[in-house]
């Protein structure tokens, strides 16, 4: 069983920055791919990134790649998600999870949801 915590959402302006973290017990992060999905009002909940267990390599959606980087520190068990130059489309609920699966970018190749942390980015 894995426990995923979210933090760090906010109110910020376009063009600000974030950095969402995802607190994980019950397995190391260093271990396993993780990924951060996140679900705007009335849509679907979508893929944002993620990361491998091991080498780490990531992968991202479209809309994010190169303003968003996800990381992780395993020494704090946790994985993170830096974002910048933030727009109001990003605005969501984002939420962390285990890759089980082997679709990257399918929502139902997770497991283990986290309860999301708002993120608004106001223009």
């Amino acid at each position: 069983q894995v426990k995923l915590v979210e933090s760090g959402g906010g109110l910020v302006q376009a063009g600000d920055s974030l950095r969402l973290s995802c607190a994980a017990s019950g397995r190391t992060v260093s271990s396993i791919p993780m990924g951060w999905f996140r679900q705007a009002p009335g849509k679907e909940r979508e893929f944002v990134a993620r990361i491998s267990g091991g080498t780490g390599s990531t992968y991202y959606a479209d809309s994010v790649n190169g303003r968003f980087t996800i990381s992780r520190d395993n020494a704090k068990n946790t994985v993170y998600l830096q974002m910048n130059s933030l727009r109001p489309e990003d605005t969501a609920i984002y939420y962390c999870a285990v890759h089980h699966g082997s679709d990257v970018f399918s929502r139902y190749a997770y497991t283990f949801w986290g309860q999301g942390t708002q993120v608004t980015v106001s223009s």
